[in-house]
């Protein structure tokens, strides 16, 4: 028989664990991570520049400079698997005020997400710049490991209600808070390495750049596992405590 006090903490746990998935998931599958805002562009030349930029950003072969130079002049955004440009839906949209823009978006490659980072973006010869190189690949890996540990937990748990046990609980809690703490690292490798990519390659003047909505959705979903740990973990260490004082008075 379960207190209710422990049946609720589990409950809560359940659906703060749901809602830092649902986040995690989709942060990690939309590309809005970090954004830039670039000035308007005014004149044929600048235009057909920029065109450029698109059609190799789309179709060109995959290097580190060509995309972020595209992505600082073309309002790009950029996650974990996705990078993206805004582009106009007509020819002659420089000589409109206000133009129709979509986002076009191209994926990173799985051989892409292990391509190393160089001390010089496009720059072969300067040599691999290994933190940013480990940065891209921990922030590509980690809320994979993440979502694993809490489908982990998830199975375990089914289980563990199929046999009516809570004893399973306290490993449930620390797989969660391995989860969020996945989570959170995820994040901050992503905003160091950003950090090391601008300092490398500058921005160009009137680019301001700012964090997405996707970033926060995984930034929120690292203190809600958390938040479903703790609630399992003190549900199995009561839960457990009590039994044993029972068993002890029935003892005695």
């Amino acid at each position: 028989m379960v207190d209710n006090r422990y049946a609720t903490a589990l409950v809560i746990a359940c659906v703060l664990s749901i809602i830092a998935t649902v986040y995690l998931s989709v942060a990690v599958g939309t590309p809005h991570w970090y954004q830039y805002i670039s000035p308007p562009v005014y004149g044929e030349a600048n235009a057909s520049e920029l065109r450029a930029l698109q059609e190799e950003f789309m179709d060109g072969e995959f290097d580190e400079k060509t995309y972020s130079d595209s992505l600082f002049r073309l309002n790009g955004t950029v996650g974990l698997w996705w990078r993206c440009l805004q582009v106009p839906t007509e020819n002659h949209w420089y000589k409109e005020p206000d133009p129709k823009m979509v986002l076009d978006c191209v994926s990173f490659t799985l051989q892409q997400q292990f391509t190393p980072k160089y001390k010089e973006p496009g720059n072969h010869n300067s040599g691999e710049d290994l933190i940013r190189t480990y940065l891209w690949r921990c922030q590509f890996l980690l809320p994979l490991v993440s979502l694993g540990l809490v489908v982990l937990a998830g199975i375990i748990g089914f289980c563990a209600c199929l046999c009516h046990s809570l004893a399973p609980t306290l490993g449930i809690g620390v797989l969660h808070l391995l989860a969020g703490l996945c989570t959170l690292a995820t994040v901050c490798c992503y905003l160091a390495g950003m950090d090391l990519l601008h300092r490398v390659s500058m921005l160009p003047d009137r680019v301001d750049a700012s964090l997405g909505w996707s970033l926060y959705l995984a930034l929120i979903s690292s203190p809600l596992h958390m938040m479903a740990a703790a609630l399992l973990v003190w549900a199995a260490r009561s839960h457990s405590q009590n039994y044993y004082r029972m068993t002890a008075y029935r003892v005695a």
